[in-house]
Formats: C-alpha cells, sequence, structure tokens
C-alpha cells in the first residue's frame, strides 16, 4: 500500500510540475510586445483595427468606434470576471453569460452591471500604444 500511495504520489507531483513548465513555455512563446520609446507598449497598428469594430490583443480591447478615436478596455467582463473573445456586429461578446459592450465600453446589454474597465491609449506614428 505504501508503494501505492509513493507512486500516486509522485505521478502527480511530477504532472504539477510539467503543467507549470509547460504554460511557462506557452507564454514565452508569445509574441514579445513592443514599447515605445515613451514607455508604453505598443499594441496594434492603427490599420489593424477596423471602423465600427475592434480586436483583442493579449488583456486589451482596441476599439476604433469612428474614424481616429482609439479606445482600449480591459478584457474582463464586469459580470463575473471573464474574458470577453470578440468583438463582432459592432459589440465587444462575452462568451460565459452573454453580456455585450457597445464599442465606447457601456453595456448594451447584460447581466453585466459596469462598463469594461477603460486602458489609456494614444497613437503614436501608426502605433496603438498604452499610456
Amino acid at each position: 500500500m505504501a508503494i501505492e500511495q509513493f507512486n500516486r504520489r509522485t505521478v502527480v507531483l511530477g504532472a504539477s510540475a510539467a503543467a507549470v513548465v509547460a504554460a511557462c513555455a506557452v507564454k514565452a512563446a508569445g509574441k514579445p510586445a513592443r514599447s515605445a520609446a515613451d514607455g508604453g507598449q505598443q499594441l496594434a497598428r492603427t490599420g489593424d483595427v477596423p471602423v465600427g469594430s475592434g480586436i483583442i490583443v493579449g488583456g486589451t480591447v482596441l476599439t476604433q468606434p469612428g474614424p481616429g478615436d482609439f479606445r482600449g478596455f480591459s478584457t474582463t467582463c464586469t459580470h463575473q470576471g471573464c474574458a470577453v473573445n470578440a468583438v463582432a456586429g459592432g459589440t465587444i461578446n462575452c462568451p460565459c453569460h452573454g453580456s455585450r459592450y457597445n464599442l465606447d465600453g457601456s453595456v448594451a446589454n447584460g447581466p453585466a452591471p459596469a462598463p469594461l474597465a477603460p486602458v489609456a491609449v494614444h497613437v503614436q506614428d501608426d502605433w496603438i500604444v498604452t499610456g
């Protein structure tokens, strides 16, 4: 019996260690963020964000409600903390419970109780940069 417990423990510890190493490898394999001269992080080129829509870059939603009007928001849904996963049909959409946000971050329909948290962004050259 003691040998079975030791083997089970070894397997669980080994699997846990492998999961941690795999998670670190996946994170490291992601595209590195570029740093702007002013210390902000370059998120995307302005041409990558369609007018009247948006994109998701890491933990930031970038939208362009009107020409040249770029906005940034957290991907964390204000309902239960799920990550919004799409910008489609003029709204930012959460897959967990169906919350939708307008391109200005305000709630289009719940159950989300509040707008998405803003992320400060600005345009530098042709990049959308944090800060």
